[in-house]
């Protein structure tokens, strides 16, 4: 989550470093969430094939290097190449995570250990926002990413050295998948009807916040909201950190009672629906209150998307074959953050108004919800 959001309160900085436009600028954040969306069925496949931790270390890796090149490159190209490692090691974990979880735990605490997961995930989210800020003004660009290298270089050496793929003696219970075709694997996930409600989800209540934290988030507060750009950044880890206590709630919330997926669901979607509307019709400009709150419930919901969408990925799908239905669930997220951010600067290189750029995201969370609404009730 570090390096996902790494880039928010670095836009600014990064637009004059590689003197680029906002159109421009957005292809670092685009390739690498590209990268990542392309590649999460791969990931499943080799999360279910071969095992999280050998898995989990590839990916570690591939973003050190990654983190290592945009830290030092002195131009856009080789920016865009290390931001392109950054997303192929950043596809690779997630989703070894929470496989970790399906394998070392019973599916009653699944989401719990998601939404404890989400949890320290955040803490990278947090620390992308003002705290990366202050090492970017205080130590520089090259020093700053280069910190987040040598982070992620212990993280791998700490999974090659404590993590195993699961418990020792867990009988019955294995790492690797049955062997199937690729496509029998997309088959079985998409028609279960729990996938397919993750994956609505995930686009609804996961996108709006990754676009901001990616991105657009930062140069919002400032840019049209008026906040300087110190309390933008506060701002941005406050809202960041503020939401993760939900998570771990959520998810003994529905381990004890699964039914109360579908209320979280909807009241999440609904909400966003609404907010991300007012925001973009809201006449003469965007109130403080107004951009602070929708931000803020986007971060709630940011926050809650794993914890229910990947449970709802696991009904109806066996437990070593969780790989492929979780790739499905996270792409659909991230190719609605992606299409978005991607919509928000080419809007704003030909006018810079926040409410217009980001009419693509209301569009995609109001249709997500539908969506969302459409397949619950036909599971019921």
């Amino acid at each position: 989550m570090l390096h996902r959001n790494g880039l928010g309160v670095a836009a600014l900085e990064a637009q004059s470093r590689f003197d680029v436009g906002p159109a421009l600028l957005t292809l670092l954040p685009m390739l690498q969430l590209l990268v990542y969306v392309l590649l999460q069925v791969p990931a499943g496949l080799l999360a279910d094939r071969l095992g999280p931790r050998f898995t989990l270390v590839i990916g570690m890796v591939a973003m050190t290097l990654g983190s290592c090149l945009f830290a030092l490159a002195p131009g856009i190209e080789l920016a865009v190449a290390g931001r392109f490692l950054i997303g192929l090691g950043d596809a690779l974990v997630f989703l070894n995570v929470i496989r970790l979880a399906a394998l070392w735990f019973p599916r009653a605490r699944y989401a719990l250990v998601s939404g404890l997961t989400g949890v320290v995930g955040g803490a990278g989210q947090v620390a992308s926002a003002a705290p990366l800020a202050w090492a970017l003004t205080s130590v520089g660009w090259v020093a700053a990413f280069l910190a987040t290298t040598g982070i992620t270089v212990l993280m791998a050496l700490l999974v090659l050295l404590v993590v195993r793929d699961r418990p020792s003696g867990a009988a019955g219970r294995s790492t690797v998948a049955d062997p199937i075709p690729l496509w029998s694997a997309l088959r079985e996930a998409v028609r279960a009807d729990g996938p397919r409600i993750g994956m609505a989800h995930h686009a609804a209540v996961m996108a709006p916040f990754t676009m901001m934290m990616v991105l657009w988030g930062y140069p919002f507060l400032v840019g049209g909201l008026g906040l300087p750009e110190s309390t933008a950044a506060l701002t941005l880890t406050g809202l960041a950190a503020g939401a993760l206590w939900m998570a771990p709630v959520a998810g003994a919330l529905i381990g004890r009672w699964p039914g109360i997926r579908v209320y979280f669901a909807l009241v999440l979607g609904g909400s966003l629906s609404l907010g991300w509307l007012l925001l973009v019709v809201w006449p003469g400009g965007v109130p403080l209150p107004l951009g602070v709150t929708v931000l803020a419930v986007s971060a709630l919901g940011q926050t809650m998307a794993p914890t229910i969408s990947f449970d709802f990925a696991r009904d109806g799908i066996p437990a070593s074959r969780t790989g492929v239905a979780s790739g499905l669930v996270n792409m659909t997220g991230f190719t609605t953050a992606v299409v978005c951010t991607v919509a928000a600067g080419a809007i704003l290189q030909v006018v810079p108004d926040y409410q217009l750029a980001f009419i693509p995201m209301a569009v995609t969370t109001i249709l997500s919800t539908a969506v969302l609404a459409l397949f619950i009730r036909r599971r019921v």
